[in-house]
Order: structure tokens, then C-alpha cells, then sequence
């Protein structure tokens, strides 16, 4: 591990940023339909935030926290919520993605498509989420323990 990385104050202080970071990214998500902000810009904070937390603490605390598993199963249930979303607006004679004409609540389309711009909002920033943990892991080398140098490295210490 790096100095950066066995630093205490450094590591406290991820512990308790990341959870505020990831507030923050759900309040992004949902304040996007309404202003600045979105699927988007949410997922990628939100991530951001996993990423930075496994930066500090390695890629085995962090795949703890976000495995394959949980990645795959995110990404394909964030693109299920949008598709969902979208045929249902086709299903009732709409367009993709035309919110008002679903029936949830029969006499005010304007509330119906706030509500289902939320939902798409919370698909998209969970497939941005996970695409974007995913490419950190794939792109980051793998770790080492300082045990495990070979010896020629040692030697030239």
C-alpha cells in the first residue's frame, strides 16, 4: 500500500464522507427531473464515491462492498427500470417514454409523468453507477502486497 493509502486521518476521513457523498448523489438523482442534476450526474457521484473508498481502503475492501455479483445485478435492473418504464408508455397507446398517458393516477398525467421521469431517473443513475465501478476495476491494476515482490525487486532495495 501507498503512504496515501495507510494514512489514518485519510482513511477516517473517507469513512465518513463516503455516506454524504452518497446522499448527495440520490438528492442529484432525484432533484434531476425538476432542475440541475439527473440520472446521470447522480450515477456518476454515486460511484464516484465507491471508487474513492476503494482507492483509500484497496480493491479487496472495495469489491466487498460493490462484488461482480451485485455490479451485473445492478447494471441489468437500472436498464430493466428504464425499458420497463418505456413500454408501458407504449403499451397504453403512447409514445417511448410518454408519461402521461399511463393510467396510474386516472385524472392528472402531469403527476403521473413527474413520478415516472423519477423512476427512469433512478434506472439510469443505477446503470451509470454500476458501468462506472465496473470500469474502475477493469482499468485498475491489480494489487500487490509487498510480500509478494519478486526477488529481483527486493534485491534492488
Amino acid at each position: 500500500m501507498s503512504g496515501i493509502q495507510e494514512s489514518i486521518v485519510i482513511r477516517t476521513v473517507v469513512r465518513i464522507m463516503v455516506p454524504f457523498i452518497q446522499i448527495f448523489a440520490l438528492y442529484v438523482i432525484m432533484h434531476g427531473a425538476s432542475g440541475p442534476g439527473g440520472g446521470f450526474q447522480g450515477g456518476v457521484i454515486f460511484g464516484a464515491g465507491i471508487i474513492l473508498y476503494a482507492m483509500i481502503y484497496g480493491h479487496k475492501e472495495g469489491k466487498q462492498r460493490m462484488s461482480d455479483k451485485l455490479n451485473r445485478i445492478l447494471s441489468s435492473s437500472g436498464v430493466a427500470i428504464f425499458a420497463v418504464t418505456g413500454i408501458s408508455c407504449l403499451v397504453f397507446g403512447g409514445m417511448f417514454l410518454q408519461y402521461g398517458v399511463v393510467p396510474l393516477l386516472p385524472d392528472n398525467p402531469a403527476v403521473v409523468s413527474r413520478l415516472l421521469i423519477d423512476v427512469v431517473e433512478i434506472g439510469i443513475g443505477i446503470t451509470v453507477l454500476a458501468v462506472m465501478i465496473s470500469l474502475f476495476f477493469d482499468v485498475s491494476p491489480p494489487e500487490t502486497d509487498e510480500e509478494e515482490l519478486p526477488a529481483s525487486e527486493e534485491a534492488g532495495q
